[in-house]
């Protein structure tokens, strides 16, 4: 039921294609963003972060809709941080992306009053759609 979905990666708009979900590219409309979907660079297992890099969306889509919704695949899960961007380095080289954030869940500031406020800089909810793509051979 949710509007407002913003797409802007050819790949990931394919798949919203294929399943008769509407979205919207226009990169001038992110103001009136409710949804925001990307891929990531990399998870990390450990803290259950997401890696982003501004590769293939800059930074608009992951911070102004309420919701952000990561497309990712189980290839991509790392252990810890370090493996992470290594997985970046890797396939950037040095070519490093202007933008690199791990995100945890909605962020947190509690400096506005001394109040605990989720979701102060960036998305309320944060969704992680894990898609298998190593296919093992039983």
């Amino acid at each position: 039921k949710l509007k407002q979905i913003h797409c802007w990666e050819d790949d990931l708009q394919n798949q919203l294609k294929d399943s008769g979900i509407t979205y919207q590219a226009d990169k001038t409309q992110i103001d009136k963003a409710i949804v925001g979907i990307t891929s990531c660079e990399a998870l990390v297992a450990r803290t259950g972060s997401v890696l982003l890099s501004s590769v293939k969306n800059g930074r608009a889509i992951s911070i102004f809709p309420q919701i952000h919704i990561v497309v990712a695949y189980t290839s991509q899960v790392t252990m810890e941080m370090k493996e992470a961007m290594q997985v970046v380095k890797n396939k950037y080289g040095r070519n490093t992306p202007s933008m690199l954030s791990f995100t945890t869940g909605p962020s947190r500031t509690a400096n506005i009053e001394r109040t605990l406020v989720i979701g102060a800089h960036g998305p309320k909810e944060l969704f992680v759609f894990l898609i298998d793509d190593q296919h093992h051979n039983h």
